[in-house]
């Protein structure tokens, strides 16, 4: 055979090799993204309940600033019904040079609006706390409540159980934390003892989730613990390289969207991956973790009500895109009488 055809028909081989290959990774790319695509849950129930108070919602502001509310949900088999056990506002700057995220205690009273119900009926208005919008119409009720009490307009939302939140654990390899003294957990079994360590699963649910027999066993002093293991999930996903490395990303994407409902304009894996990338340049000292401020309530045991001027600094801050105040507080005694800054 002619050396011209002999290298001819070595190209062509090689050509149909290459292609073979690149349809086979294209397959697999496929495959990966249809598996963290069909991971996720599109919320249309929510966003048909948004579009019928439309006009009952703050107007949404000019710019690229984006205001995202997660909502962990407990659900309570003995009650028959799911609550939002975590609410926290995550507040990405025009910028994004600058990130925050606000916890909303769960027993903090509020107006909670007439919402729509699941069966398509509609709520009465109450004064209750905040985790009861939730189970009262679900999601919609939840945005639409902390809308009215916060002036601030909710662009997106994501709905996490708590499976969910372990996988994410799991899927950076655990976080490091400082457990203060015992926490026990009888449904679970599980009592960390005090001290320096890395917790994964449920023993790292039980450590933010806990709250009975624990310090003052306020919503406040969990709330804290909620903070500083977030710090320190975000710590951990920035300082190994996660957000910038496909092997590692997709795993933490695949916990992530395990047990993920969303809004109809986050519910693919192309919208979080674009909202991850537009986030992962803001240095972890431009990260704020706050709580809304809150003192005892004088005519609700247990439970407690924003500080107004302070509670209007913080929003206004995030409805304008500006710097959050310096200093917020908080009560960490059960009588209100005293307030540690944070």
């Amino acid at each position: 055979m002619p050396l011209e055809d002999r290298t001819r028909r070595i190209l062509r081989r090689t050509a149909i090799t290459a292609g073979a290959a690149l349809l086979a990774l294209a397959g697999v790319g496929w495959l990966l993204y249809a598996k963290l695509d069909s991971n996720i849950r599109t919320d249309t129930a929510t966003d048909r309940a948004l579009r019928a108070d439309h006009g009952s919602r703050p107007e949404r502001p000019a710019g690229q600033a984006r205001n995202i509310l997660l909502l962990g949900t407990d659900s309570q088999a003995n009650w028959g019904s799911t609550r939002a056990d975590t609410a926290i506002l995550l507040h990405l700057s025009a910028d994004r040079r600058r990130a925050s995220m606000t916890s909303v205690p769960r027993d903090m009273m509020v107006d909670i609006p007439s919402c729509v119900r699941p069966d398509g009926g509609r709520t009465e208005p109450e004064y209750a706390q905040f985790n009861w919008a939730y189970e009262r119409g679900g999601a919609a009720c939840s945005i639409r409540t902390f809308e009215k009490f916060s002036g601030i307009r909710v662009d997106h939302h994501l709905v996490v159980d708590f499976s969910g939140f372990m996988k994410v654990v799991d899927a950076v390899g655990g976080v490091d934390v400082d457990v203060a003294e015992p926490i026990s957990e009888p449904e679970y079994g599980i009592t960390l003892q005090p001290g320096r360590q890395r917790v994964q699963g449920k023993d790292a649910l039980v450590f933010v989730r806990t709250r009975q027999g624990v310090s003052d066993g306020s919503d406040l002093q969990r709330i804290e613990r909620q903070k500083g293991f977030m710090r320190a999930l975000v710590d951990k996903i920035t300082d190994t390289g996660t957000l910038t490395s496909p092997s590692r990303v997709y795993p933490l994407l695949d916990a992530a969207t395990s047990s993920l409902t969303a809004d109809g304009g986050m519910d693919s894996p192309a919208e979080l991956y674009s909202l991850l990338k537009s986030a992962r340049s803001i240095p972890p000292s431009e990260l704020r973790i706050v709580t809304v401020p809150c003192v005892e309530h004088p005519d609700y045991q247990g439970r407690y009500k924003m500080v107004p001027d302070q509670g209007k600094s913080l929003f206004a801050a995030l409805r304008s895109d500006k710097e959050l105040p310096g200093r917020l507080y908080n009560a960490y005694t059960k009588d209100g009488q005293r307030n540690e800054p944070y």
